[in-house]
């Protein structure tokens, strides 16, 4: 299979590192601007580690139902695992690409931080899921826009690096940073109605680090390492230089890191998305 249709985090640990990062108030927040709630039937397209799909299942209590899918059978087994203890709560291995006509339909399709690794072929993923929506159903995407790339005070050659390592992605790999700032247009695109659009901080991060933004940005970087290590061949030391600077910045309680996340949201097309 080409490298590209590979998911670019995909490791042993990646739901481990979901599962972390998660933070359940910051999804009930989004969950809220998306108007999930009370008895409404979910779907979480790309549920990794199924932490999200719990909180969205807690909002929509009492009557409400949910399911989630990940391609990844590893993550469905953690999932299950770890959050598949209550009636109304299911996990699923499956795949966004492919049809989901044997799942029914939903009041509300959530898609969290999964267009971004598909620069080419978001637009499919989102006319395939709207289809499983109900007639009134709403799409609720959730992407990041700039990703990876909003720090200060960094070393030029270090922000050389990250960017470098970053077009590498785009390019071999379909990341897309910047898929945040074209949500709006593909729903406009394919006739959703409704369009709502919230623009709120997801990676904010200054003065003392949390335990699980540091393991997840230290994750990042090693994998995105992995996938790019001649990048390093002319930093000073080499990626073990890279690691240990970019480890003494981010730990550093000086330090600024952003990156804004894209709420948006629309109705279900007449014609389905089709």
């Amino acid at each position: 299979m080409d490298e590209a249709q590979h998911y670019l985090m995909e490791n042993p640990e990646e739901a481990l590192r979901l599962d972390v990062k998660t933070d359940p108030e910051a999804v009930k927040r989004q969950a809220e601007l998306c108007g999930i709630g009370p008895g409404a039937r979910v779907l979480d397209g790309g549920c990794g580690s199924g932490k999200t799909t719990s909180v969205l299942y807690e909002l929509i209590q009492p009557g409400g139902s949910i399911v989630g899918i990940d391609f990844a059978e590893n993550r469905i087994r953690y999932a299950k695992e770890h959050y598949e203890q209550e009636p109304g709560i299911e996990f699923r291995c499956m795949d966004l690409r492919q049809p989901l006509g044997d799942l029914g339909s939903f009041d509300f399709i959530w898609v969290r931080f999964v267009l971004e690794y598909y620069l080419e072929g978001s637009v499919d993923i989102i006319r395939n899921v709207s289809r499983a929506l109900n007639a009134d159903g709403r799409l609720c995407l959730l992407d990041l826009d700039y990703n990876c790339l909003s720090h200060y005070p960094l070393k030029p050659e270090m922000e050389y690096i990250l960017h470098r390592m970053v077009d590498r992605m785009t390019r071999k790999y379909n990341f897309d940073p910047y898929v945040g700032r074209k949500l709006y247009s593909y729903l406009y695109t394919l006739g959703f109605s409704g369009i709502e659009v919230n623009l709120i901080p997801h990676h904010l991060i200054y003065g003392s680090l949390k335990t699980s933004d540091d393991f997840n940005w230290i994750k990042k970087i090693e994998m995105a390492s992995v996938k790019a290590s001649d990048l390093f061949k002319d930093y000073p030391g080499g990626y073990e230089g890279f690691f240990i600077d970019f480890n003494t910045f981010f730990k550093d309680p000086g330090r600024f890191t952003y990156t804004p996340l894209m709420v948006c949201t629309g109705r279900r097309p007449p014609d389905g998305g089709s």
